[in-house]
């Protein structure tokens, strides 16, 4: 059954309506629902489907190929594809006897694992489509990818024979806050919201992950199940991920390690300077890769002048923080159902709620009422004031107004001290003076229970709830 994903389900029907041949790249973080989403859609209506394996030889992704030939009924009499460009000249055939004006549907998963070393797939690929199904209006051509980077390389920003053939391309992410409890609702959890806003923080809204969790268990329960007990499902999935998407996966797990050290995020001369490597075109691609598989992300500071030019970046895969952490760190099968009520992880917890809100900037907006005004958002960090100053989210709108966003994890309504108060003010003033911005500021809180009222809440002049977060 297929939870949210309406846009993409959206876009993917009107792409299939069109009168023209399609090829169609989809693209995402391992484990998103890619396949799933495909194949429940459209399983029914291929003309051909097969997939790609992973560090499989040319010789045996070929034999794969043929398989799947085999499968949706053509004729190997006249012999079996040695080679890529045989392989899509026998696709063509099995194609032709549809009716060019009839739709059909072929659909190529884990489509880098065919392109191998010196196999003569990508120029085999490049020549069926350029050749021969570009120009039939009813083939509708599907292609998905985890290993993200390699897709917008290879098709989507492709420099040969591909550039430009890719018709339509769809970045799926993770399931949201909304999405996530749609999902837990549809397998009978009775889970409450902070309950399910904690296993978010834990497994983010990655629906396989998702998908193991067990509805007659509590969170914590679940947690030790999947990622601590010695034979846990999840325990081992770190390694498995970073291997799958990544040639020499090692050079990106060291760059994730020093991000997860700092959850403020570190620019790329201080990664550089903390793995004692040169700030050069090879770091710039991990970190591209790392983007554009959603694991990192690249946000901008504020600063008199505007946004900065140099980017920072901030490790944002909820799995991966969770595993760096803890996973490596015990052998206790049981450990999150004892150390839940610990110090740290109560300071993870808090740490881990602003990536949630990081996460959800667009329901912020939403609750914030502010969501058809244009803005821009970006964090803050004083270059002046000794303490360090910094704010993870500035919402600066066009109707000339700030909202300042200090995000706090509590189980309760967050209660606001005098400290507090002080703090929050003298930030505001170090902002003011070091950005040099006009605008109002309107300090906003962000925390899942709001605000409670006494003599020092006053300061808050907009709440944001956990409620707002879940919304659709």
């Amino acid at each position: 059954m297929l939870i949210g994903r309406e846009k993409e389900i959206a876009l993917l029907d009107s792409y299939l309506q069109s009168d023209r041949s399609e090829f169609i790249a989809l693209y995402g973080r391992r484990r998103v629902g890619k396949t799933f989403l495909i194949t429940q859609l459209y399983g029914d209506k291929f003309a051909f489907e097969m997939t790609g394996v992973l560090n499989a030889s040319k010789n045996e992704q070929l034999l794969y190929f043929n398989h799947a030939l085999e499968r949706f009924g053509y004729d190997f009499r006249a012999g079996r594809p040695m080679t890529w460009n045989e392989a899509f000249f026998a696709l063509e055939s099995l194609l032709e006897k549809i009716p060019a004006s009839r739709q059909h549907i072929v659909f190529i998963d884990e489509l880098p694992c065919l392109a191998t070393a010196r196999s003569g797939f990508i120029s085999a690929f490049d020549h069926f489509w350029n050749s021969w199904a570009s120009r039939r209006p009813g083939l509708k051509l599907i292609v998905c990818g985890s290993a993200t980077s390699w897709m917008i390389s290879n098709l989507i920003n492709n420099h040969g024979g591909l550039h430009n053939r890719v018709t339509h391309e769809i970045h799926l992410h993770q399931f949201t806050l909304s999405e996530t409890e749609k999902f837990l609702k549809a397998k009978k959890f009775k889970w409450s919201r902070a309950n399910i806003a904690q296993c978010y923080m834990i497994f983010g809204g990655v629906p396989y992950y998702l998908s193991l969790l067990r509805n007659n268990e509590s969170v914590a329960q679940n947690v030790d199940r999947l990622c601590f007990s010695s034979d846990g499902e999840l325990r081992q999935e770190y390694d498995r991920l970073y291997k799958s998407l990544f040639k020499e996966s090692e050079r990106y797990t060291k760059v994730i390690a020093t991000l997860a050290s700092t959850r403020k995020g570190l620019t790329r001369d201080e990664i550089a300077k903390a793995l004692k490597i040169k700030t050069g075109g090879n770091l710039t691609k991990i970190l591209v890769e790392l983007q554009n598989c959603d694991f990192v992300r690249r946000y901008h500071m504020r600063t008199q002048r505007g946004l900065s030019k140099n980017g920072t970046y901030q490790l944002m895969d909820f799995f991966t923080l969770f595993h760096c952490a803890f996973i490596p760190n015990t052998t206790d099968d049981s450990f999150w159902s004892k150390s839940v009520n610990s110090p740290k992880i109560h300071n993870w917890q808090g740490l881990t709620f602003e990536l949630l809100c990081m996460a959800h900037v667009p329901e912020i907006k939403k609750g914030l009422r502010i969501d058809r005004i244009r803005t821009e958002h970006y964090s803050w960090r004083s270059r002046k004031d000794k303490d360090g100053a910094q704010v993870d989210l500035i919402i600066e709108r066009a109707d000339g107004m700030i909202n300042m966003c200090e995000m706090k994890f509590s189980q309760k309504p967050y209660s606001v001290t005098a400290d507090e108060e002080k703090k929050l003010l003298r930030r505001e003033a170090v902002f003011v003076e070091e950005t040099g911005l006009k605008h109002g500021v309107l300090l906003t809180l962000v925390s899942p229970q709001g605000v409670l009222e006494n003599s020092h809440s006053d300061i808050i002049s907009e709440v944001i709830t956990l409620d707002t977060l879940f919304a659709p």
